[in-house]
């Protein structure tokens, strides 16, 4: 059946008008309303050509588009950094999973009707959907290898496409779209759709359950500590969290339940204690490495979430420094060389004072120090990320002295590639970390020396982490999301 896409006829659902809206909710049901229709075309023609019918047509339906077109400037607030177009023209951006995205996409289409006082545009794209992505939310389907059906799937179906599933938007390296209009927001529909896959391959756990608050971290003890935090906020009405969930999707919504186990674990687990409102904390282990800390946090930029820390162990570079000592990056030395090609390394990657200040008053809080007692067990200052793990079995010359002269106190393998990431996707970010050995000063990281150590110390650096978050979860979104991670020409949604 080679050539079968120029023999078979192109079928697709009817045509359906544009339609204004000048009210964010309304907009947004259309928008669900035509993916639904689009996915489900796909689904039923997909399933019936499993059954065994040969196709007829070659079957193809398309991601919805939001549209803005503005013909004046319009005075906004400044401070917003978001919401908004910088010139007159017109701007779309094609949606996928309309209804995992409500309210981010209420939020965003509610500013560019407040902002500029016109209405926007939802319609079909020109994006056809890949029937992949089109049965994804079906966990009993799987989409059968090139060969395995009778005929090839590319000549009956649209597959994915790398030509519209990169980061040239958020790279700051895309033109305009084929029909002239500039992107509306950082992400195609087909890149969200591919990170959302892939999110429910690498961490065992499906989107919907990410909350808009995300920390990282390298070890498993501190995922053990989340899990009894969880089972102490369930236990207590109040808390506002509803419900703790663990790979697997298994849903804990009493603290004296059992979490189910028998799924295999995954690369990089995911666990949600979860909001009703969505602004929950999810803690991701990357487990070590600055690949791991790239390919998470490329994925999980497509859920928009409000800030990601990276919570881990560090080696302490300062003889001053005691292991248990916690380290609050404000700067950080870049060599992970994992986002060269993305980010070039004399870009800087700012401090966000918001995520800081959080960190630094969590950090009092639990510890209960304050001012400059507080210096006894925390610094500040720069921290390196490497990609060797045993760089200090090679020669140690050029590294020490690059650590020197950037002033470095801390190294690890994880936290320059996720602030880096965060700089990149637009997403606030910041780094605590804690000392868990000193290879410049004779304490190697070995097994036995950090027992205690870690015995103490990661519940309370666990306990900081979720403190800063629930500190920024009550800052105005508006001060989160900080204008230093805007570019000139920038994409007004979030």
């Amino acid at each position: 059946m080679n050539g079968i896409s120029r023999l078979l006829p192109v079928e697709t659902p009817d045509p359906v008008e544009r339609a204004f809206f000048d009210d964010p909710k309304a907009a947004v049901d259309r928008l669900i309303e035509l993916y639904d229709r689009a996915s489900q075309y796909l689904l039923d023609r997909f399933l019936a050509t499993l059954g065994g019918a040969p196709p007829q047509a070659r079957y193809r339906a398309f991601y919805p588009e939001v549209r803005l077109t503005t013909s004046v400037h319009s005075q906004t607030d400044s401070r917003l950094s978001f919401g908004h177009v910088a010139v007159p023209g017109s701007y779309a951006a094609t949606i996928t999973r309309p209804e995992l995205f409500r309210d981010y996409l209420e939020e965003q289409i509610g500013l560019l009707i407040r902002n500029h006082g016109v209405g926007v545009a939802i319609s079909d794209s020109d994006t056809p959907i890949p029937v992949h992505f089109a049965v994804a939310t079906r966990s009993d389907l799987n989409v059968p290898q090139e060969g395995v059906l009778g005929y090839s799937l590319r000549d009956v179906f649209d597959v994915p496409d790398l030509g519209s599933m990169n980061d040239d938007i958020v790279n700051g390296i895309a033109g305009p779209n084929p029909d002239g209009s500039w992107p509306l927001a950082p992400f195609t529909a087909q890149r969200v759709d591919y990170s959302l896959a892939r999110l429910a391959h690498y961490t065992a756990t499906a989107p919907e359950h990410f909350q808009t608050f995300v920390m990282f971290t390298n070890y498993q003890f501190y995922v053990d500590e989340f899990e009894a935090f969880a089972r102490r906020a369930l236990a207590q009405p109040d808390s506002g969290y509803t419900a703790f969930v663990s790979p697997g999707n298994s849903v804990l919504e009493r603290p004296e339940d059992v979490i189910a186990t028998g799924a295999k674990t995954p690369q990089m687990p995911a666990y949600h204690l979860k909001r009703a409102d969505g602004k929950g904390i999810t803690l991701v282990n990357i487990g070590v490495g600055p690949s791991n800390a790239k390919t998470a946090t490329d994925h999980i930029a497509v859920l928009r979430p409000h800030t990601w820390l990276m919570v881990g162990h560090c080696a302490g570079l300062r003889n001053s420094q005691s292991l248990g000592d916690y380290v609050l990056a404000h700067a950080y030395l870049r060599e992970d060389h994992v986002l060269d090609d993305d980010l070039p390394v004399w870009v800087p990657i700012p401090a966000l004072a918001e995520v800081q200040v959080a960190l630094q008053e969590a950090v009092a809080e639990i510890t209960r120090l304050d001012g400059y007692e507080l210096k006894r067990i925390m610094r500040t200052g720069t921290v390196a990320t490497i990609d060797n793990r045993n760089w200090e079995l090679r020669d140690q010359s050029g590294p020490v002295q690059r650590l020197s002269q950037s002033r470095a106190v801390a190294l690890d393998m994880e936290s320059a590639t996720i602030a880096a990431n965060g700089f990149r996707f637009r997403v606030p970010y910041g780094t605590l970390l804690c000392v868990s050995d000193k290879p410049l000063h004779g304490e190697l990281k070995l097994p036995g020396m950090a027992t205690d150590f870690y015995r103490t110390q990661v519940a309370s650096h666990l306990l900081i982490g979720i403190r800063a978050m629930e500190k920024l979860r009550e800052t105005p979104l508006e001060r989160i999301h900080s204008r230093k991670l805007r570019s000139f020409q920038e994409t007004a949604f979030l």
